[in-house]
Formats: structure tokens, C-alpha cells, sequence
């Protein structure tokens, strides 16, 4: 079996300028920190990040946006980072700006081949402008329709050597939906066990959509 570990500089290694990245994480919780730091020392840029909120200037995704690596951000929000605010008002940043469940399950939809989904959240408000708008039974829907990106880095709480993953608490949040969304799976993980040392009801992101795993100690 390929041994799946990196170190956190050949993941970093592995983000190219321009790319698409969907990034785990609530207010950095469940983010791969390290992972983070090492791309803003890369100076990689030109991003377009997919996560749920652009976490805090110092810490998380915010880094990378404080640091100007990132173009466009698809988001649910951005009123905890006034770094975002003051680069998307000063229009240095693009930000599109998702209903959080849309925003999963947009995720969601890429990670099961589907072509998108209907949804009547954001109908009579600028979310639906550009969007393709249809009629079910005498309701109006939304076409949303699904997000993929080229790498996912993912922030677990334990990893077996195989890539099954547990994320402890809230820090699960997008990262399960983001394993199955994108080309390549990066995992960084704050504790590696032996197989069979997680029980596989208790797996929350099974290792066939885990690339690599960074260990984070």
C-alpha cells in the first residue's frame, strides 16, 4: 500500500498559483493550520479559497487573505476577518457570498456527481441574480449548482496510516462534505494511530478520499 505521509512543506508544495482550494474549517476550528502558515511563507497566489468563512486576519484562511494570495473567496461569511472587508470594499477581492446550507450543499453535490441542486433559499434577494431560476409545482427554485476544486486541505483530529479520519467536536464542520469534492486530499491530523485503531462507525472521512496525510506533530 503507498504510504500516504507528506511533510507539511511538499503539501504546501503541491498549491499552485491560480488554483481553487476548498479549505475545512469554522473560525480556523478543524482548519490545517500548519498547512496555512506554510503556504503564506510560500507566497503562492491568485487562489480562488472555498470555505465556510474567512476566519480572523492572524490565524486560518484569514492569513492567506490578509496576506493577499487570495482572489476570490466563496463564502458563507467575512464579518469576522476586517481584512476581507477592507479588500473586498476596496474591490482587491472577489467574494462570493453563499447561504451557508447552499454552500454545503453545493459541496455536497460535487462530491456526488450531481449536476446541482433546487433550493427557494435566496429567491427576491441578490442571491439569486446570474442564477438560473424554475418553477416546481407552482414554487420558484434556485439551480445552484455544485463547487469542485483542484486540492481540499482538511484539518482532522486523529488519522489512522491509512487516511480514516475523526474530527473531535464542531471541528468536523465542512471537512467530511470537502474530502469527496475535490482532485487531491490533503489531511493534516494532530494524531496518527495504528488501523483498526479507529472503529469504522466512529470513521467520519474514509481514507479512499485521502491523498496525503501531514502529521501535525
Amino acid at each position: 500500500m503507498k504510504d500516504k505521509f507528506i511533510s507539511v512543506e511538499q503539501a504546501a508544495a503541491m498549491v499552485k498559483d491560480g488554483m481553487t482550494v476548498m479549505i475545512g474549517g469554522f473560525m480556523a476550528v478543524g482548519s490545517p493550520l500548519r498547512i496555512i502558515d506554510k503556504l503564506v511563507e510560500s507566497g503562492v497566489k491568485d487562489l480562488t479559497i472555498i470555505c465556510n468563512d474567512t476566519a480572523f486576519p492572524d490565524k486560518g484562511v484569514g492569513l492567506l487573505v490578509a496576506n493577499k494570495q487570495v482572489k476570490k473567496v466563496i463564502t458563507s461569511h467575512i464579518g469576522t476577518n476586517p481584512s476581507t472587508i477592507e479588500q473586498f470594499n476596496n474591490k482587491e477581492i472577489s467574494v462570493e457570498f453563499n447561504p451557508q446550507g447552499t454552500l454545503a450543499e453545493r459541496i455536497r453535490c460535487a462530491g456526488a456527481g450531481m449536476g446541482g441542486f433546487l433550493t427557494p433559499t435566496g429567491i427576491g434577494t441578490v442571491v439569486e441574480e446570474g442564477k438560473q431560476k424554475i418553477n416546481v409545482d407552482g414554487r420558484d427554485y434556485l439551480l445552484e449548482k455544485p463547487l469542485h476544486a483542484d486540492i481540499a486541505l482538511l484539518g482532522a483530529s486523529t488519522s489512522d496510516t491509512i487516511g480514516n479520519l475523526v474530527y473531535k467536536g464542531s471541528s468536523q464542520n465542512f471537512n467530511p462534505l470537502m474530502a469527496s469534492a475535490a482532485d487531491l486530499v490533503i489531511a493534516e491530523a494532530e494524531e496518527v494511530v495504528e488501523v483498526g485503531a479507529i472503529v469504522p462507525e466512529c470513521v467520519h472521512t474514509q481514507s479512499i478520499f485521502v491523498t496525503h496525510i501531514v502529521k501535525n506533530k
